[in-house]
């Protein structure tokens, strides 16, 4: 993960830790060990049950725990549901800065493929990361821009060698992100497509991408795998 990347993603995680409180505050490794628990209980209630359609009554009950628990790591349902989301997108943030010693081609192809493994398998997750889940939420917000960050500064490192790049060549790429965003999701919930076929439509899309955006500014010329149209 590269350092730009590491700083989008700890100005998150810092407020997540402002609102949770100091790690120390809870003190032994086993409080922290039944907050994941939970936090793992959590992910699977959410990925079968809309965040509304769960009440703290519903969560303690299906968890077996008491729901002064809930209440005493979580603060509330919404505390809940955001450490959630936080925990279950660290996976794809970090999995979108892997690859680094992989030639460009082939690191786009990981990080697109690991985006949409990440979909498919997070589904709960992912629509509330993109869609927002509990309507407009701050905090909702804060981590779909980090994760939209850090998918940027990717294919930029793949496709330009850096993720400092130009206006231009930025919302091209925010551009294409927010399609591929949008038929991630349709594709989640009607997954006639293998994933395969999937990754190569949107890596054939980004090729497009990639060349428009040569073709306005130059001095951000495609790579070759976008000139094949890969």
């Amino acid at each position: 993960m590269s350092r730009w990347q590491l700083e989008t993603w700890a100005g998150i995680e810092q407020q997540s830790t402002a609102r949770r409180g100091a790690p120390g505050a809870r003190g032994t490794d086993r409080s922290a060990a039944r907050r994941a628990e939970l936090i793992a209980i959590g992910r699977k209630l959410f990925a079968d049950t809309s965040y509304d359609a769960l009440s703290m009554d519903d969560i303690a009950r299906q968890a077996h725990v008491a729901k002064g628990l809930i209440y005493y790591y979580f603060k509330s349902k919404r505390g809940y549901y955001l450490a959630i989301i936080e925990d279950s997108v660290t996976g794809l943030v970090t999995r979108a800065a892997e690859g680094l010693e992989l030639p460009p081609d082939q690191r786009v192809h990981r990080t697109i493929d690991g985006y949409l493994r990440y979909a498919e398998h997070n589904q709960a997750a992912y629509r509330a990361i993109i869609s927002g889940g509990v309507g407009f939420d701050a905090e909702v917000q804060a981590i779909r821009d980090g994760v939209r960050q850090a998918m940027v500064d990717a294919i930029a490192e793949g496709a330009y060698g850096r993720h400092e790049i130009a206006p231009l060549a930025r919302m091209g790429l925010l551009g294409w992100l927010c399609s591929v965003e949008g038929a991630t999701l349709d594709w989640t919930g009607r997954p006639e497509l293998p994933r395969d076929i999937m990754r190569k439509l949107l890596v054939k899309m980004l090729g497009g991408t990639l060349r428009a955006i040569e073709e306005l500014d130059p001095a951000y010329p495609a790579p070759p795998a976008a000139r094949r149209d890969t």
